[in-house]
């Protein structure tokens, strides 16, 4: 079996990039995705827009052309689908990764599909996967849903959206847009601060003419099949209800981070050990790129400030076979 220079796991952005990397300073690699070309980008809103312009999304100085200075979700999955075909990148796509080992210096990585046997790893797995749940009883109804991809479903429904953060006050917008009855229910005291600066004046504009319900500092205690009961600073109260949007977050995959052997802190961050010159961990060969890098810090790394983990990444494996 050929003993490849690079596995790398997840064919997002940040995974793309660092397979391009690797082509273009000749090693041997291969990307491997459990779903489609940046499968988490894929399973975004459709009508999401970037926080991000254009320019700040490319990678490998490949210009990133869109319509508007902060391009939508079909212009990103075409610039980097176009990215993956025109420099034939050697990606397997709907591949899942379930176990790595490291035997004598060398990573044995097996697949759903397959093995692969490389003398370097890189996780480069996102957060998209899990979602941070409200641990509530009802939470498992068919009604639930923790991702939201279309607002055209919810038209002409009592739709309650759990978060206050970007992705539920673009879905309540939307869903309220094409006819939605939109409660948002929000754990803090006021709309996210990090709400997109152009979004937010719009969502509390809503909310106080009174077009759609807000409920601040409070909680959802279970879920009915026809309503929901909340915690509210004024007492407990059900409220009508066909759909719940809980967008509550999501999580890196920390146990199988731990199931590489990669050191993870004891707070509540969990944040994963490695060298942030190299981005190399505390397993020798083994390497994290892009947001997986905050732990539960999602908010700390994007496209734009983690695409250079692709070159220090890349520096330092050069560096090491130069050794060698």
């Amino acid at each position: 079996m050929e003993v490849l220079d690079i596995v790398i796991i997840g064919g997002g952005p940040i995974g793309i990039a660092c397979g391009l990397e690797a082509q273009n300073n000749g090693l041997s690699y291969v990307i491997l995705e459990k779903g489609p070309i940046v499968n988490s980008l894929y399973n975004y809103p459709v009508n999401m827009q970037f926080f991000s312009s254009s320019e700040r999304l490319e990678i490998d100085g490949i210009p990133f052309i869109s319509k508007e200075a902060k391009p939508k979700r079909d212009e990103a999955l075409e610039y980097y689908r176009r990215i993956v075909t025109s420099n034939d990148l050697h990606i397997h796509l709907f591949e899942k990764v379930e176990t790595v080992k490291k035997l004598n210096g060398t990573f044995t990585v097996n697949t759903s599909k397959g093995n692969y046997t490389a003398k370097n790893v890189v996780v480069a797995t996102g957060f998209y996967d899990l979602p941070n749940l409200l641990e509530v009883p009802g939470e498992n109804l068919p009604k639930v849903s923790h991702y939201y991809k279309d607002p055209h479903f919810y038209a002409g429904q009592k739709v309650a959206v759990v978060g206050a953060s970007n992705s539920a006050i673009d879905a309540a917008l939307e869903c309220w847009r094409k006819g939605a009855e939109v409660s948002l229910i929000i754990r803090g005291p006021e709309v996210g601060q990090r709400v997109k600066y152009w979004v937010r004046p719009d969502i509390v504009n809503r909310i106080e003419e009174g077009s759609i319900a807000a409920y601040y500092n409070t909680t959802i205690t279970e879920i009915h099949p026809d309503t929901i009961a909340l915690n509210t600073p004024d007492g407990k109260k059900n409220i009508p209800n066909d759909y719940v949007l809980a967008l509550t977050g999501y999580r890196p995959n920390f146990e199988f981070l731990e199931h590489l052997g990669i050191t993870l802190s004891k707070d509540d961050k969990r944040l994963p050990k490695y060298d942030p010159d190299t981005m190399e961990t505390n397993v020798d060969g083994l390497y994290l790129a892009g947001v997986i890098c905050g732990g539960m810090e999602t908010h700390k790394w994007f496209i734009e400030n983690s695409r250079v983990h692709a070159k220090l990444i890349v520096q330092d494996i050069k560096k090491e076979k130069a050794i060698i």
